[in-house]
């Protein structure tokens, strides 16, 4: 396992801290899952939060002035 040294503003260390020590894991844990996320090719879904799962694809694809004209039906 490498190390990385990180510069974090002490309070938010304080409060990754406290959300660590509530989620059963450590500091380093969560910082080396939200890295393995961020560095997931986009795509691939095994690692994605579940909350992002759940929302992915549920956006109708099409061009932005369509989303625009549907905007504008519905505020009308």
């Amino acid at each position: 396992m490498a190390k990385l040294t990180l510069s974090v503003d002490e309070r938010v260390v304080e409060r990754a801290k406290i959300y660590a020590r509530e989620q059963g894991t450590s500091v380093s844990g969560l910082v080396e899952k939200l890295l393995e996320l961020a560095a997931t090719p986009r795509g691939r879904t095994g690692d994605t939060p579940a909350v992002l799962g759940r929302l992915r694809g549920s956006l109708k694809r099409g061009s932005p002035t369509a989303y625009h004209r549907y905007l504008e039906r519905k505020y009308r």
